[in-house]
């Protein structure tokens, strides 16, 4: 019965327009009737078209013609392959263009497009996106994808992106935010916004330039972009298809957080990510120590961004990666190993960094140095082992290669004694004894100084002000000068005081590299450690042969003789001291009188003496580490290196506190005793440091004129002014 009506609406349709052109409603007589079928692949298929749907398309107002070209009302009914809609007859701008050139729009000749207008916008039933809500826009947009790449679709929704979206907050990215609409290319075409060369721009697009999206995600701006300063950002801008991208490490459409446990960048899972790039290296990292812990699940252990960073990584040859050289034990080590709390929970020595701060090897590097041994320089990089693995670059059978790699000719006894010690611990006693003994020596001789030398100057003080009060002429001295030290004694000072401080400066520089008075001179230029490491070394070998020439001065020159002879220790040395004490705290009336040197002065040569023996012998043994460490072992050359350091604080001090201050501070002398330069001392100073030398000076100038002229009589204490006495 259907076939018979449709047979009747077809004759009458071609009764009617024969001859004449098809209207809009010649086209509804058989496509609004839902009874009028067709077979098509062996089933009876509707003709229909829904009317409400094309009523409220935004063709509405078009006839069928326009779009359904090639169709003659004469020819009814026409054939059953009609020719396919151009859409672009009429769509003809910038984004239809775009489309041509599209995955979706090319096509092999002879063959329909990838994906035809209407498979996303529909046939009868079309609507302007251009005028829908943003929101509507987005998801109409992703139900029309969604038609095609289903399964891209459902990885999609079970994503961060996806459930944002579908949530509907402001700014989760849908299919055209990143593939665009007309224009979506394949991510293998350079102009592809997903390409590799441009997923990182398409990223922040949304991450670094659209504030709603900032304001609920985790990282920073800067943390975003720092991408861009990256290794992998250089190279992907500099066209390598290799470099890792936003992608490669986040996941494209199953992107999700690294709190999810199936995310690439969840902390279980990071290692096997940049293994994919990396795969000789994922596999020493999860043979190491640290592989092992986060396969067991201990997620506190380190991976690759625990060290290398995650969007600023850097190159180890670049100065600012924690990776460097220099940055490696401070930055990368150092957050887990001095962690208290890590130590405390997984068992492990919250002291490693520190001691390893303390070293020489510490030391040298917060002092510049990029050659010295860092934390990976023993342990390890991606292979790091427990000290208990015979595979372990530091397990006892492996240590003599280890730091032989460094030190050339290291031996077994080169790795006796603990590497990572303290001076405090039970297990170094010898190094806690010396430094037990030099810190009360430090305490009780450099604080005995002060209280003497406190008490003179106050002492001394008072009576220059009393003197000032009291007024008056002031009392006649004889302008006569005397030798205190000839030009070669000079010359011995001089050396010793240039070298000296010039230990003292290198030295504690090494010590201090964060003193507030060495930063300024670290900032000069990355080789000011080489440069103070070679002045170090001249200046204690200069001191060394001055010290020698001294020994020959003293034993072989005359004047030397007697100048040891002068110097050595007298019994009143002994009581000196107190009577001055005494004279001071206004206890004795009379100071004690000093002949040519005082307590003062032979304290202070022989401590020279000792300070200068010892300093020399563990300056060598520091110096040639590799030989004494071969023939003493590591405790031992510790022992010299904790010598070493507190002897320079006691000298050091002792200079300061001792020297300075009676060749400067002290009142009577202020603002400096010029004997060191000058070589010569006044009569007025001589009363006053050296009465007794001056006396027996005046006696043996006496008795010398006697014995030129016997008539001539030479008044006790009546010497000629403005002569030089030589004969001191």
């Amino acid at each position: 019965m259907s076939e018979l009506r449709s047979i009747v609406v077809l004759c009458s349709l071609l009764f009617f327009t024969r001859g004449s052109a098809m209207a809009q409603d010649d086209c509804m007589v058989c496509h609004e009737d839902p009874s009028i079928e067709k077979i098509r692949n062996g089933k009876a298929v509707s003709l229909s078209v829904d009317v409400k749907g094309l009523s409220r398309s935004a063709h509405a107002d078009l006839e069928c013609t326009l779009c359904h070209t090639g169709l003659d009302a004469g020819e009814l009914p026409h054939a059953a392959r009609i020719q396919p809609v151009d859409c672009l007859t009429c769509h003809s701008d910038e984004s239809t263009e775009s489309y041509a050139a599209s995955v979706h729009g090319v096509s092999e000749p002879g063959k329909r497009p990838a994906a035809s207008c209407s498979a996303c916008h529909g046939t009868h039933e079309i609507r302007k996106l251009s005028e829908a809500g943003e929101s509507d826009r987005v998801m109409t947009a992703q139900r029309m994808c969604s038609g095609c790449h289903r399964s891209i679709h459902t990885e999609f929704l079970a994503s961060d992106h996806g459930r944002a979206f579908s949530a509907g907050i402001a700014g989760a990215p849908g299919c055209i935010e990143c593939h665009g609409e007309h224009d979506v290319v394949s991510p293998s075409e350079e102009s592809a916004s997903t390409s590799r060369s441009r997923q990182g721009k398409l990223c922040q697009r949304c991450h670094l330039d659209n504030a709603e999206v900032r304001a609920i995600v985790g990282p920073t701006a800067g943390f975003i972009a720092s991408y861009e300063q990256s290794v992998h950002g250089i190279a992907s801008h500099e066209g390598n298809e290799g470099a890792a991208t936003c992608t490669d490490c986040h996941g494209s459409h199953g992107m999700t957080k690294g709190s999810n446990p199936l995310s690439k960048v969840a902390r279980q899972n990071i290692a096997s990510t940049c293994g994919t790039c990396h795969p000789d290296i994922r596999e020493q990292y999860y043979l190491s120590i640290h592989g092992k812990a986060v396969s067991a699940g201990i997620l506190a252990s380190a991976t690759c961004t625990d060290c290398h960073g995650e969007h600023r990584i850097l190159s180890p040859r670049d100065a600012d990666s924690p990776v460097a050289g220099a940055n490696v034990s401070s930055q990368v080590c150092s957050p887990c190993h001095g962690s208290v709390r890590l130590a405390e929970k997984y068992g492990l020595s919250s002291d490693r960094f520190r001691t390893f701060e303390d070293s020489y090897h510490g030391l040298a590097g917060r002092s510049g140095s990029v050659e010295v041994a860092n934390c990976a320089s023993c342990h390890g990089i991606h292979d790091i082992l427990p000290s208990s693995d015979e595979n372990s670059r530091i397990h006892p059978s492996n240590l003599a290669a280890t730091c032989g790699s460094c030190h050339p000719g290291a031996n077994e006894n080169f790795t006796k004694g603990e590497v990572h010690f303290d001076p405090a611990s039970n297990e170094e006693s010898i190094l806690a004894l010396v430094a037990t003994i030099y810190i009360f020596l430090i305490a009780v001789t450099i604080g005995g100084m002060f209280f003497h030398n406190l008490i003179d100057f106050i002492h001394k003080s008072k009576e220059i002000l009393r003197k000032r009060r009291r007024g008056g002429p002031a009392r006649s001295v004889p302008h006569r000068l005397y030798v205190r030290m000839t030009l070669s004694e000079r010359i011995q000072h001089g050396t010793l005081m240039v070298t000296f401080f010039l230990l003292v400066v290198t030295g504690f520089m090494l010590k201090f590299p964060e003193a507030w008075w060495v930063v300024p001179i670290q900032a000069i230029s990355p080789s000011v450690f080489e440069v103070r490491s070679l002045l170090h070394r001249i200046a204690g070998g200069a001191m060394i042969i001055a010290s020698l020439y001294h020994l020959w001065y003293v034993l072989f020159v005359p004047r030397g003789k007697q100048l040891l002879r002068d110097l050595l220790p007298a019994w009143r040395d002994l009581t000196d001291p107190f009577r001055f004490i005494g004279f001071n705290l206004g206890i004795r009336k009379e100071k004690p009188r000093f002949g040519r040197f005082s307590y003062i002065e032979k304290a202070e040569y022989w401590a020279l003496v000792w300070g200068t023996m010892i300093m020399g012998l563990t300056g060598v043994v520091l110096w040639f580490e590799n030989t004494f460490l071969g023939l003493f072992g590591k405790l031992w050359w510790d022992v010299g290196l904790a010598v070493h350091y507190y002897e320079a604080w006691l000298a050091t001090l002792a200079i300061i506190v001792w020297h300075l201050y009676f060749v400067i501070a002290n009142p009577d002398v202020y603002p400096m005793n010029l004997a060191w330069w000058k070589g010569t001392l006044t009569e007025e100073e001589m009363e006053t440091e050296h009465p007794l030398e001056l006396e027996k000076l005046k006696q043996d100038e006496n008795k010398r004129a006697d014995s030129r002229d016997p008539r001539k009589k030479i008044r006790k204490g009546g010497a000629s002014r403005g002569t030089v006495d030589s004969s001191t």
